[in-house]
């Protein structure tokens, strides 16, 4: 039998490529070990102007159809920040989810959920020069994935980070506060305790907008000690 190869990052707040609990990592997760390739000019520079490339942002995902979705209306805003906790701006943040039930429009998810014809469950914005980003969506629910008996994933938000260059990509997730699923997914899980706090964000009154939306904060911080966990 090859063995698999347990990798740790260089930040131990982040999740090993290797997490039994999580099966899907037993058979993606290297077996040899890594090969470190330095990066060409073209694969750290690109474009100069991400909304001449890629458009306009698309920061509020309830007003993408005829008529608003169903669920809870949130408003999700925070600063995408270096190891220095310096802004970094003109940060390309991109955002899917499932919607208020739970289902995403994808042909693999066939659970008994219903769809929304209002909701497509993906978004797009631009870190501004302080490196503020600002979307609005709906509460997405919580979902059964198959990875063990009786499991279900937290509610929770993908975020996808494009910094200079598309070679630069980073993933996370964004947790709400006071789920109960969280202690008990093995995506979260794989993300040592000491740190997996970083990855729920906190209500906020101030961004909450009365008879509208309730507000959260979520910052991203991209390395250092204080780095938000990534590749999950």
């Amino acid at each position: 039998m090859t063995k698999i190869l347990d990798y740790t990052r260089e930040d131990a707040g982040q999740p090993p490529s290797l997490f039994p609990a999580y099966a899907s990592t037993v058979a993606r997760s290297p077996r040899e070990p890594l090969v470190r390739i330095p990066q060409t000019l073209t694969e750290t520079t690109g474009p100069a102007d991400w909304s001449a490339l890629m458009g306009e942002s698309k920061a509020d995902l309830t007003r993408q159809h005829a008529a608003a979705p169903l669920g809870q209306r949130i408003i999700v805003s925070g600063r995408v920040l270096d190891e220095a906790h310096r802004p970094v701006p003109n940060t390309v943040v991109e955002i899917w989810q499932a919607n208020a039930a739970g289902r995403y429009i994808h042909k693999k998810d066939q659970w008994d959920a219903p769809l929304d014809p209002n909701f497509t469950g993906a978004g797009r914005v631009i870190t501004d020069a302080e490196g503020r980003y600002r979307y609005v969506t709906v509460r997405p629910g919580a979902y059964p994935w198959r990875n063990h008996y009786n499991a279900w994933r937290p509610s929770h938000i993908h975020l996808s980070l494009l910094g200079p260059a598309f070679a630069t990509r980073l993933v996370t997730q964004m947790y709400f506060p006071d789920d109960p699923l969280i202690p008990i997914d093995p995506i979260a899980g794989a993300v040592p305790e000491a740190y997996r706090q970083r990855m729920v964000s906190r209500f906020d009154l101030a961004t909450t907008q009365p008879d509208w939306a309730l507000g959260y904060l979520f910052d991203i911080v991209l390395r250092g000690p204080d780095a938000t966990p990534m590749g999950i």
